[in-house]
């Protein structure tokens, strides 16, 4: 089993990994199935069915497949490119993407948000198809957006292939108990297992500058969100809050009224910027989703901007260190709150989160294992339930809580010796049953918890 930092780590636009990069990369791959196609389209039409369809709007769904539809990629996404052709495409009722004809495209007819019930793969399922002049259909595909902006067709969801399937990597684990194992027969931490895995696929060069683009993209998008201003986009007046607090933490270190408690405000803010920043349609790096990408970010800054010793040059320790603890979760339980809750989301962050930091502060891959193990322990059960389906209450404060349960948890693995009750596996199926089990009310569909019992207009 092998699954890259950069699957985990994309680089995209919020949102939602699942809801707006997913849609939009799945129509992507439709252009290019039309492409390699003998068919002669006329035009396309899209479905979404399950939560896309009853969270759709809130997390800017239709506008991902019309752009994706369009030609647009969530890593090359440019908004001022991105308004334009939808106004165009509004007013001509087609898109023109690169390399097939004009393809005709009503939004208001050709997009259909279904809300009976999913698609039987995922409950994240979208149907796309092109039709002839006729309006019969020539090509259909179904796919499914399965957290974290991974996007499988129906046949490779059946084969399976929710992992890459290339060559053989020098150290596969699908286990915490295997990757502990190897760590103690090779001798290497778990960031040096991942380290060897991923310069197995790409150049070393790629990997390190890949890394640091990622860390520099979190950044920015933290920069950005703790000097923001105004209101949320959506309806529901959220205003940002973060770079107001940042304001009035710097000014009572100015006048030394530190509390002991305010380091938890600063991880908050960090968290909460990135997450405002998401909410607010920017570019922001999955983590292992939009919904939850402010945690593992939060956490570096927190290490780096306030615990002494730290330094730049470890941060791609953390992020190998925490993609090895995403991939295993997303192996073998989800990352998708659509899928299994708020707990496969900010739970696998803070657990990716909890294993970086307690690695660059010197822990062994048996307190790293520990650390994942409480972070995601004490999420087991989140309900993932947003507000008009948007990502923003309680979305962008549960960061701020994840990544404060991270560094409790890292801190507290470190203070033993890696010995504990429960094993990280152990808790990684819990949460699959746990999501199993959940009502579909409380995944990510707006019909449940406090989506129902908060006035949303």
């Amino acid at each position: 089993m092998f699954i890259s930092v950069f699957d985990m780590f994309k680089i995209g636009i919020g949102p939602s990994s699942s809801h707006t990069m997913g849609p939009m990369v799945a129509a992507g791959r439709f252009l290019d199935l039309l492409r390699g196609s003998a068919f002669t389209a006329q035009g396309v039409r899209a479905r979404l069915h399950g939560s896309l369809a009853f969270t759709g709007i809130g997390h800017a769904s239709d506008r991902a497949v019309i752009l994706g539809l369009a030609g647009f990629r969530p890593d090359t996404y440019d908004p001022d490119a991105a308004e334009a052709a939808l106004a165009e495409i509004a007013a001509r009722h087609r898109v023109a993407p690169d390399g097939l004809p004009p393809l005709a495209f009503d939004p208001g007819t050709d997009l259909v948000l279904d809300r009976g019930p999913a698609l039987p793969g995922h409950a994240n399922g979208m149907v796309i198809t092109a039709i002839d002049a006729q309006g019969d259909a020539i090509l259909s595909e179904t796919y499914y957006s399965i957290g974290g902006g991974f996007i499988l067709t129906e046949a490779e969801l059946a084969e399976g292939r929710d992992t890459d399937d290339g060559p053989p990597v020098p150290h596969p684990f699908k286990s915490a108990a295997e990757m502990l194992e190897m760590c103690a027969r090779t001798g290497l931490d778990i960031a040096g297992l991942k380290r060897a895995n991923e310069l197995s696929r790409h150049p070393r060069a790629h990997l390190d500058d890949g890394l640091a683009r990622i860390w520099q993209v979190m950044r920015d998008c933290m920069d950005r969100g703790l000097s923001g201003e105004g209101t949320l986009p959506g309806g529901l007046n959220v205003r940002r809050r973060a770079g107001a607090i940042r304001l009035r933490l710097l000014e009572e270190r100015g006048r030394n009224l530190d509390a002991p408690h305010v380091i938890n405000d600063w991880m908050s803010i960090y968290a909460m910027a990135v997450n405002e920043e998401n909410a607010a349609g920017s570019q922001v790096v999955t983590a292992p989703t939009n919904g939850a990408a402010g945690v593992v970010p939060a956490v570096i800054r927190y290490w780096l901007d306030h615990v002494p010793g730290a330094s730049a040059a470890r941060v791609p320790d953390f992020l190998l260190t925490a993609a090895a603890i995403g991939g295993l979760v997303k192996y073998n339980a989800s990352i998708s709150g659509a899928e299994a809750g708020c707990q496969a989301e900010v739970g696998s962050a803070a657990a990716m989160a909890a294993a970086g930091l307690c690695a660059v502060l010197g822990g062994t891959p048996e307190q790293i294992e520990n650390a994942a193990e409480i972070a995601l322990e004490h999420h087991l059960g989140m309900t993932c339930d947003p507000v008009r389906g948007l990502v923003q209450v309680p979305c962008i404060e549960r960061n701020g809580l994840g990544a404060i349960k991270a560094v409790s948890a890292a801190s507290l693995a470190l203070r033993g010796d890696g010995t504990h009750l429960v094993p990280l596996d152990a808790c990684i199926e819990t949460m699959r049953q746990t999501g199993r089990d959940m009502a579909e009310k409380y995944k990510e569909t707006s019909l449940g918890g406090l989506a129902v019992n908060v006035p949303n207009c």
